[in-house]
């Protein structure tokens, strides 16, 4: 740097912070980008409890039983609904870019609204699909 005596009174001002998370606010379109990568790599997880279960309904009864007492356990049961919510968010998100790939809704507005409408409509499927779900084996 400058010894110059104008050089050194510029860096002696205090430089502005940049925006902290406690001060800045991620936009909707930011935060539901950030998920649509989060729920793409837990649906490469969730793709591997297909996969078992898939196997062992392939290999033994007692190995089937198994797999259908953990995925019945409460904590099981949790998993699949974060797999069923990563799956129709991930979903909502891709026909979200879909229709931004076409030109359209790239408004702040309509980008915002339709962000909300991804996080509103995959949380009203998975609840449905569960719902369907459970209607279907009479547990309501």
């Amino acid at each position: 740097m400058s010894k110059s005596p104008a050089t050194r009174a510029v860096a002696r001002r205090e430089r502005p912070l940049s925006p902290h998370l406690t001060i800045y606010r991620p936009p909707i379109t930011m935060t539901m980008s950030i998920i649509h990568r989060i729920t793409g790599g837990a649906l490469y997880f969730g793709t591997l409890l297909v996969a078992a279960w898939l196997i062992a309904a392939a290999s033994s009864q007692a190995a089937f039983d198994w797999v259908n007492w953990a995925f019945g356990s409460w904590l099981g049961r949790l998993v699949l609904f974060g797999y069923t919510w990563a799956l129709m968010h991930h979903m909502l998100g891709g026909l979200r870019h879909l229709i931004w790939d076409t030109g359209a809704g790239l408004e702040k507005h309509t980008a915002s609204r339709i962000a909300w409408a991804t996080l509103a409509g995959s949380i009203v499927l998975t609840l449905l699909i569960w719902i369907a779900g459970y209607m279907a084996r009479g547990a309501f």
